[in-house]
Parts: C-alpha cells; structure tokens; sequence
C-alpha cells in the first residue's frame, strides 16, 4: 500500500490535487456543519458533544484526498489500454457527498423549495447525520482499498 501511494504521490500535481480537495472539502463541511461561521467575520467554533461529528468531517476529507488522486492517476494510467476503469470516482465522490449531509443553513433553502419533501429531507438528513458519515467512510475506505488493488495489478507494483 506504501509504494502505490509513493507512486501516485511522487508527482506533485497530485499532491497539489489531494491539499485542494481537502482544504475545500474540510472548509465546506464545517461551514455547512455550522463550525465555522463567517458573519460577522469568520469565527471557528466546535460545541461539546460534538468532537465526534467533527472528527468524523476531518476522516472525510482526508479520506477523499488520498483516494480521488489516486483514482485520476488510474483513469490516466489506463487511458492508453483497453481494461476496463471501474467505478473508483463514482466510488469517492458517493462517499464525500454523502458526507455532506448536515444541513444546517441549507435546510432551509431546500425546504423552501421543495415544501413537505423538503423538510421530510432535511429531517431525515439531520436525524442520520452520523450514521450517513459512518457509511460515507466506509464507502471511501473501501474505494480506496479496491484502487489500491487495482494499481497493484495494473502498475505491477511489489508488495
């Protein structure tokens, strides 16, 4: 695993890929989470009881760093040949979507648009915002070990 993610690694737009999507993905979760907060300036606040939540945002983001990189760097591996790319991206950007789910501020945008369905959605989303968060990670981490895999296999990569 150490020598597929050196060899993905090892080209810096990829490293630069991997700090953009987890500062932008970490910066949204906690705005949308309702960590931090930006009127009147931007202010940080974790309340508690709600370290897990917030720890839980921080495996997400680091989790779809490392794998969407890696799967960019597969779907440019494998450009050229005739195997088939499976679904590594649909994989990643599942589980970082899903664990956008809280809706603090949004709630109400959606529930203005959509009416009953709307708040039937946020309630929802709100009721199982961390059970949603577990299968996000694990949905990641499972992407990443079939990536990881995959690369094995198709870089010939020793272990």
């Amino acid at each position: 695993m150490v020598q597929t993610i050196k060899l993905v690694f090892s080209n810096f737009k990829y490293i630069i890929l991997s700090c953009v999507l987890f500062s932008s993905m970490l910066i949204g979760l906690l705005i949308l989470s309702e960590y931090i907060f930006l009127e009147p300036y931007v202010v940080g606040h974790i309340p508690s009881g709600t370290e897990l939540e917030f720890s839980l945002i921080l495996i997400i983001s680091v989790l779809s760093a490392l794998v969407i990189p890696m799967n960019i760097f597969r779907i440019n591996i494998l450009k050229g040949s005739k195997q088939k790319i499976s679904g590594g991206i649909f994989g990643s950007i599942i589980g970082a979507a899903a664990g956008a789910c809280s809706c603090g501020p949004v709630g109400f945008a959606v529930i203005s648009t959509f009416g009953s369905i709307g708040v039937t959605a946020t309630t929802f989303l709100t009721n199982y915002e961390f059970p949603i968060r577990i299968i996000a990670i694990v949905i990641l981490v499972i992407t990443y070990f079939t990536t990881v895999n995959s690369l094995k296999t198709e870089c010939k990569i020793n272990s």
